[in-house]
């Protein structure tokens, strides 16, 4: 049996949430501290034992590359005013794996930028990292789902419940059994209506598959909100063969909308121990200035 070695970013996405910010920047590259979104996405890949990464990137997000590149005039900079530290910190993105680029020529949804790296994958079982979530666990979210994978031999989707009145902002699974974390599956639908969501077990940008969920992403059907949902193709595959859901465990951030990226900046704040004293002094005189309205 194939291992799972290779892994998708699609990171084509307008980031409109984020607007203007993301005019001219991508939203991949919106830091978290000191380290863009999509780095922690990649040392996520990395410590889940993938060895080639394709990231899927659209107009405009040449930063990205350059961010995994090397930077000779910058790192010469910091040589010359003895910042080894800082060197490190710049160098570390350009030595973490081999990371391939495809451009997505037109945004026509998640499944057809999962499509676009098609010739990259060939006939391996795959991963693919969506850059909204961060996820922190003591086994990295990916490698849980790999290893859930090496057990079944079957796509497997990563899933965390969500509360009941977000339902209709994700993918969700209708599971027809429970084994440990792992669920089979009936039914994969996206964005159901709040009142017709069949559980509120949310797919959460984490996906290992066969290569045969190309069969269906070959075909180009247009789904919800007019784009082509890797949802979709999910729910066709599990037709002729299993796609098990897994409950992987950790903490999961997400940093795809404005509240989240704010409260995971805090939380990663509250982290760092050069950082955490003087961010909790500031906390709670805003929190005494406010309770005085």
């Amino acid at each position: 049996m194939k291992k799972v070695k290779k892994a998708i970013i699609p990171a084509a996405g307008l980031g409109t949430r984020f607007l203007p910010a993301t005019k001219a920047m991508p939203k991949e590259m919106l830091p978290i501290l000191d380290k863009p979104t999509i780095q922690y996405i990649v040392e996520e890949a990395i410590e889940s034992g993938i060895e080639d990464i394709i990231i899927v990137t659209g107009k405009g997000k040449r930063a990205i590359e350059d961010h995994f590149d090397s930077a000779y005039e910058l790192e010469q900079t910091l040589i010359s005013k003895e910042k080894f530290d800082l060197l490190k910190k710049v160098q570390e993105p350009s030595k973490l794996v081999d990371i391939h680029y495809i451009r997505q020529k037109e945004p026509k949804g998640l499944g057809h930028a999962v499509w676009c790296a098609r010739n990259f994958i060939g006939n391996e079982p795959f991963a693919v990292l969506l850059g909204d979530d961060i996820v922190q666990a003591e086994t990295p979210c990916l490698k849980q789902l790999i290893n859930e994978y090496d057990r079944t031999h079957s796509s497997v989707i990563g899933v965390k419940r969500v509360p009941d009145n977000e339902t209709n902002r994700y993918g969700i699974i209708d599971p027809i059994e429970q084994q440990g974390r792992s669920f089979q599956v009936k039914n994969f639908v996206e964005k159901p209506e709040i009142e017709k969501a069949p559980s509120n077990l949310a797919i959460i940008g984490r996906y290992v598959f066969t290569p045969d969920i190309f069969m269906f992403l070959d075909k180009q059907e247009v789904g919800a909100g007019g784009e082509i949902q890797l949802t979709d193709s999910i729910q066709n595959l599990n037709k002729i063969q299993r796609v098990f859901a897994y409950e992987f465990e950790g903490n999961r951030y997400d940093v795809g909308e404005k509240l989240g990226f704010i409260e995971t900046t805090i939380e990663f704040a509250l982290k760092n121990k050069d950082l955490k004293e003087n961010l909790l002094k500031f906390l709670k005189s805003k929190i005494e200035e406010h309770e005085h309205f």
